[in-house]
């Protein structure tokens, strides 16, 4: 599960530069690597909306990437 959660923070990641290339240059990373909604391009758009979800799962239910936090005494 950690695994996934790495992957779809990564792909969120990926995402939100896209996002950010799109609002300040009006260019898209992901049509420009594969083709204005190719195949592959709508397979990225899928899995990063998919990774958002995945992750607003995760956050409500209280799974931390890392899991949990453990202090030690000093």
């Amino acid at each position: 599960m950690r695994a996934l959660n790495y992957l779809t923070l990564i792909l969120l990641i990926v995402g939100g530069l896209n996002w950010g290339l799109v609002g300040l240059f009006d260019f898209d990373l992901v049509a420009a690597l594969f083709g204005e909604m190719s195949v592959l391009s709508r397979i990225v758009y899928v899995l990063v909306g998919l990774s958002a979800l995945w992750q607003i799962i995760s956050l409500l239910s209280g799974n931390k990437i890392d899991g949990p936090v453990t202090r030690r005494a000093v």
